[in-house]
This record gives structure tokens, C-alpha cells and sequence, in this order.
């Protein structure tokens, strides 16, 4: 694959080429990520001005822009320093005057002289009776009249760089737009009534109305999805280059499972039921599988797993399940080892803290294949481990994941299948941007005989009261989490909060009553610590946020959340999954501190309203914004500069489809429209995906 066609080699070239930018914007525009003429291209108008021409100011409503045309008539400059420069003016209907503030009198005398006729736009204000226009945005002789656009577009601005300068430069890059090849599919872009790249270009930087501002104006539209097709190419890409190494097919016997389903006490839900039969499609392939199982807290996504893990232990393979912590290993372990007895199947953990011999014998057994399932912290990607013959890796909460960690995983052993669980339903928009390489089961069922959680508000000055019934409720044999939010990221201050909580506590409940676990504490006390609440020694456990991932207590069935307005919608959700998990009724209690803003209470109240985690990221992701859901930092969403995921979602999709589709048809891009892909990909900056493009 050779190089950036020459075609796009302007759209790449200096921003100094461009009039208006000197070096010394070209410097300022750089340090904000505008470094070449296609991202003034991409910086698109964020409102516009209404500059049609008048013949009166009468003709709007102060304060207002108005473009008419002037006699000009007499100067009054200042008669004392600090007062402004006055130049009385006339237009077809009335007089009124233009205000300047320490402006030079030659340069106005200029710039309007007594007697002529001029074109000028600006707001016009009333200021004691009399309307002015202060510091007009144009003045021009009338001849130059078509410099002014009648709806002039407002482009988001940095330091020292003007309205003007972006205007000149958004022109003068128009100037510099090749002709391309059309990517987008034909019947899309006729059903959409889409325009063409450029002139999608040309419309978005020479809007006519606010309505053209808008992202669902058909140009905005356009280039939004010609980003998201970018995005999505570059997923199918990743996924076709997976798919390209030959996987080993597992054909599942049922044998072992069957065993497992007919010791379990209830039925699967048909959403568990479906992903499995999914997945043992995709392990019978002889491609790889790379597929997302999304489900909700409690959603039963560890039987499913275990059920893959089944599949390819039936077929004579090794699997790996991957926990981000030694705390969540044990418990799977804890989970899967009555099934794994159940099914006659071993089951063996290996974490960093298997040490000398006790390592060695486990590793002989794993190298011999005497362990068929290992269940472990990324402790399992050392050197020194070597599977017999591994083909499923299963991980957990996947987040902390992208798609290169995904793919070194390959490498363990010859061409793994992958599964990855996650518990944070993501709105379908956002995990398609982030996921968009795998295929993707949904658990949207909960298993019967979990008891919905009781949700409720009450104000932090009730906290006495509460503190009371939780005092009553804990002699009463029930165990409780209490959380404490982050404050301002600052473990430091986070942890004090905590230790402050946990003092009050033990202080009503006595000694022993109360644990405390925190982001400081040395990993062997807080596993010491969750231990002890697990064993039921201890009955409150005080936490920061780290217990938010798949901690299983089921006699916790009381959640206490204070200064809840802190949390993310998400987070809340993933706290209050923590109880509910066993028969008693659970309630969840959200503290916040009055007064609660309108967002504050609606998010609180969506989660009294509802448990359907798939609702509440889409709310979610409405109220906060794409970056924050997710937190952008170390989420793997891309950036985009044009399309809008809150506002776009749908398109998103549509380009996955049309992406896979494309691909499909023509995996090496070789058709015209495939020629006319990659050009996008190069337009949109995606190297790395064109480096996958196959060869042959």
C-alpha cells in the first residue's frame, strides 16, 4: 500500500499556504490541534449572524445585527480622554450614530468620510434614546458590498485568532479541495438526499440559516457519517485481519454442559441461552472469535462464560478466564468451582501471589493439560506459563482493555478465541464506536429469583435518622455497604472521608462491627478486609468506589451511597447491583446533599424510576455527553471532530453495517468505491488502518 495519494496532498500542506495565517497563527492554531488546511476544513461554524441587508435599522429590534446602507455625516471626536469617537450617520429611513472607543481620528476620517456612502454592519443599541451601532463588525465602500455575507458564520476562536482570519482561511482552504471518488454507498447517500464531499464542505462553511447549523442539516449529516465510516472501517478492518488468523474450530459435545444445566437449580433465561448458542457457533468456526457479552449486573454472565469455557474443554482445549483483580479471580473461582465439580471438570487460580513450589506444580499440571480451566489475574500472560493447548480466553470488565491489548492475546496460544464480559451496559451508539471490531451478545434478561432493590433519596441532614435505622437493621443480622464518593480524585482527601465515616460508625455500632476498605490501603489488608465482610465478621463495610466491580455478598442487602450526586449514573447503578443478589429484600439508599440541582435530582430519580442499566446509560449518555459516560481518558472512543455520538447515534449503525458490507465485498479495497474508501481513510487520517489492509 503505497502512501497519502497525491490527490489529498494540498488539503495536508502548510497552514501559512492559507490567507489570513501567518506564522505567528499558524504557531497558536497548532498548540489547539489545527496544523494543515483540512482541519480548518474540519472546524466547523458554531452559529452564524444574520447580515441580510436592510434599507433601515428600523427594520430590527435592539440590541440586533443590521447591515444597511449609510450617508455619512459629521465627525464629533472627544472632547475630553476616555470619551468616544462619534461619526453621525443616515440610512434610508433614520439617523443614527456609530461609536468608536480609542480609535484614531485620521484613521475613522479614512475609514468613513463626510459626504460619501457606506455599507455597515453591526448591533445596533438604543443608549439614552438615541440608537447607535458601537465598534461596527464591517465598513465598506458600497462597490465591496459582496464581501459581507448575508449570514456570516461564527467559527469557535483561540487566542489571536480572529473571526476575519478564520473566515479568509476556511475560504482560501476551500479553495484547495480536490475532487474525490464518492465512499459512500450510493443508495444511502441518494435515500439521505446527502450532497457530495465537497460540496458538503462548501455548504457547511457558507450556512444560509441557523437551521444549517444544525447536525441534522443534510451537509452536517454527511460529514459526520463520513467520519464514523472512517471509524467503522478501520474496526472491520481490525476484525477482518482477527478473522484472517485461521482460528482452531471447538466443536462443543454438550457432554459436560448438559451435566452443569441439569445441576443447576434454574433455568438459563433465553437471553443466556441465546448467547450461548452464539458462542458455541463461533467456537465451531475455524475463525476467530472475537465477540462482546454485554450484560447488566446480575444478568447470569459468568454461566455463560463457564459455558464457553465448556465448549472448548469438551473439544480437548484449555481455558483461561482473565479478572482485572485477585479479589474478583477468587471469585469466580468461588462461582465456577460447584459448576466445574458438577461437570467433573478442573478448575485450578493462578495469581502473583503463587509462589516456589506450590507455582511449579501448578504450571507442570497446566503445561500437561491436567488443568483444564485457569481462572487468573494478567498474572497468566508471564513467559514461564505455558498452556498445553489454550483456545478460549474469557475477561472480565473490559475497559480497562483496547483492541491491541485484545490482539496481543493471540499470541498465548495458537490463534485463542476471545470472549470479553463486560458489566457496563454502554448505549448501543458508544459500544459500537468502542467494540465495533467484535461481534456482540446482549444479556437483557435478568435470572429469576433475583428481588428487585428498593431505591430511595433522603437529604444528608437526615443523617442521624439514617444511621439509626441502619444500626437497627444491622442487629437484625443484615450486612450493609456503606460508600464514600471520590472527592476531586485525590485519594488522599478520598480516603480521609472514608476513615472520617467509618470513625462515626463504630462509634454507634461498637468495635469489630464496622471494616473499612479504601485506595490506600496495602492490597493484602484490603483483601483482609472484604474477607472478613464476606465471612460476615464484620457487618458494615465502609468503602471508596473500589468495590463498584462484581464483589458477591449475598447477605449485603442494605446500600448506602453518600454525597450519591457525586456519581455518574453508571457508577450508581453498578453500586446498587452489589445487593439484590441473594432472597432478602435490598434497599439502596442514595444521600445527597441539599439543595440538588434539576440534573442532580433527574439522575437520582431515573434510578428510583428504573434497574434496566441499558436505559439508564442511554439517559446517561443524553445528560453527560459521550466523553464523560465512559471517561474519555482511557475508554478507546475516538475523538470526533464533526460527528456528534449524543445527537448522531443512529448513523453510527448504519456505517458499521455499510463498513462490514464494503468489506465484505471487497476485502482489499480494489473496486472503485473500495479505491474511493481508502482515500477516506487517508483523508480522516486512519494510517493504521490502512496498514491492515490485506495484501493479497
Amino acid at each position: 500500500m503505497s502512501g497519502r495519494p497525491e490527490i489529498l496532498f494540498p488539503l495536508f500542506g502548510a497552514l501559512t499556504k492559507l490567507d489570513g495565517i501567518g506564522p505567528k497563527s499558524a504557531q497558536t492554531l497548532e498548540g489547539v490541534g489545527i496544523a494543515k488546511p483540512l482541519d480548518i476544513l474540519m472546524t466547523l461554524p458554531l452559529s452564524g449572524v444574520d447580515r441580510h441587508r436592510r434599507a433601515s435599522i428600523r427594520e430590527v429590534v435592539a440590541p440586533s445585527v443590521a447591515t444597511v446602507e449609510v450617508m455619512v455625516g459629521e465627525h464629533h471626536p472627544p472632547r475630553t480622554r476616555g470619551r468616544p469617537y462619534r461619526v453621525h450617520v443616515e440610512d434610508a429611513e433614520t439617523s443614527f450614530q456609530l461609536v468608536f472607543f480609542h480609535a484614531r481620528g485620521d484613521y475613522l476620517q479614512k475609514l468613513l468620510p463626510t459626504g460619501q456612502r457606506r455599507l455597515v454592519s453591526g448591533k445596533v443599541e438604543i443608549f439614552d434614546g438615541i440608537a447607535q451601532i458601537v465598534h461596527p463588525d464591517h465598513v465598506l465602500p458600497v462597490a465591496e458590498a459582496e464581501d459581507i455575507p448575508a449570514f456570516e458564520p461564527v467559527y469557535p476562536l483561540h487566542a489571536g485568532i480572529t473571526q476575519k482570519a478564520m473566515w479568509k482561511a476556511t475560504r482560501s482552504a476551500l479553495g484547495l479541495m480536490p475532487d474525490l471518488a464518492e465512499w459512500i454507498d450510493p443508495a444511502l447517500k441518494a435515500r439521505e438526499n446527502w450532497p457530495c464531499w465537497t460540496a458538503a464542505m462548501q455548504a457547511v462553511h457558507h450556512p444560509q440559516a441557523t437551521s444549517d447549523l444544525s447536525p441534522h442539516a443534510p451537509a452536517r449529516e454527511r460529514l459526520a457519517y463520513d467520519e464514523l465510516l472512517a471509524h467503522q472501517l478501520t474496526l472491520a478492518l481490525a476484525r477482518a485481519a482477527t478473522r484472517r488468523t485461521k482460528g482452531i474450530a471447538s466443536v462443543p459435545t454438550r457432554v459436560l454442559s448438559d451435566q452443569v444445566l441439569a445441576a443447576l437449580p434454574y433455568k438459563p433465561t433465553n437471553a443466556q441461552t441465546r448467547a450461548i448458542s452464539e458462542i458455541a457457533g463461533d467456537l465451531a468456526a475455524p475463525l476467530r472469535m472475537n465477540r462482546l457479552l454485554q450484560g447488566d449486573v446480575g444478568s447470569g454472565k459468568t454461566l455463560v462464560a463457564f459455558m464457553a469455557l465448556l465448549g472448548v474443554v469438551e473439544a480437548g482445549g484449555q481455558g483461561v478466564m482473565m479478572a482485572p483483580t485477585e479479589i474478583l479471580a477468587r471469585q469466580h473461582l468461588d462461582g465456577l468451582q460447584p459448576l466445574a465439580e458438577s461437570a467433573g471438570v478442573v478448575l485450578e487460580i493462578l495469581t502473583g501471589r503463587d509462589k516456589g513450589t506450590a507455582r511449579t506444580t501448578k504450571l507442570a499440571a497446566l503445561a500437561e493439560g491436567r488443568i483444564n480451566i485457569l481462572v487468573g489475574t494478567h498474572a497468566v500472560f508471564q513467559k514461564d506459563i505455558v498452556f498445553n493447548d489454550l483456545r478460549l480466553a474469557v475477561i472480565d470488565e473490559q475497559h480497562r482493555f483496547g483492541v491491541s491489548q485484545r490482539m496481543e492475546l493471540g499470541a498465548k496460544g495458537q490463534a485463542v478465541d476471545v470472549l470479553v464480559m463486560t458489566a457496563t451496559p454502554i448505549p448501543r451508539s458508544l459500544a459500537l464506536a468502542q467494540y465495533g471490531d467484535m461481534d456482540v451478545s446482549v444479556l437483557d434478561e435478568k435470572p429469576p429469583g433475583r428481588t428487585p432493590v428498593q431505591t430511595a433519596l433522603v437529604s444528608s441532614a437526615r443523617m442521624d435518622e439514617v444511621v439509626e435505622k441502619l444500626h437497627h437493621a444491622v442487629t437484625e443480622g443484615r450486612q450493609a455497604y456503606w460508600v464514600c464518593p471520590l472527592v476531586e480524585e485525590s485519594e488522599v482527601v478520598d480516603m480521609t472521608a472514608a476513615e472520617e465515616r467509618f470513625k462515626r460508625l463504630r462509634a454507634v455500632m461498637g468495635e469489630g462491627v464496622v471494616g473499612l476498605v479504601h485506595g490506600q490501603m496495602p492490597p493484602a489488608e484490603k483483601d483482609a478486609a472484604m474477607a472478613r465482610f464476606v465471612a460476615g465478621e464484620t457487618k458494615v463495610l465502609v468503602a471508596t468506589t473500589v468495590i463498584e466491580v462484581g464483589v458477591n455478598v449475598p447477605n449485603a442487602s442494605i446500600m448506602m451511597i453518600e454525597h450519591a450526586d457525586r456519581f455518574g449514573l453508571a457508577q450508581l447503578h453498578q453500586l446498587r447491583g452489589r445487593v439484590g443478589r441473594g432472597a432478602a429484600a435490598s434497599t439502596c439508599l442514595l444521600i445527597y446533599q441539599a439543595p440538588l440541582g434539576e440534573t442532580g435530582r433527574r439522575r437520582l430519580e431515573i434510578l428510583r424510576e428504573t434497574e434496566d442499566g441499558f436505559r439508564i446509560s442511554e439517559e446517561d449518555l443524553a445528560m453527560r455527553g459521550a466523553g464523560d459516560v465512559i471517561g474519555t481518558a482511557q475508554s478507546g472512543i475516538p475523538r470526533f471532530r464533526i460527528a456528534d455520538l449524543e445527537r448522531q447515534a443512529g448513523q453510527m449503525a448504519v456505517a458499521q453495517t455499510d463498513a462490514r458490507r464494503l468489506l465484505n465485498d471487497d476485502p482489499t479495497l480494489e473496486t472503485d468505491r473500495g479505491k474511493a474508501a481508502r482515500t477516506l481513510l487517508w483523508l480522516m487520517e486512519q494510517d493504521k488502518a490502512i496498514l491492515l489492509i490485506s495484501v493479497g
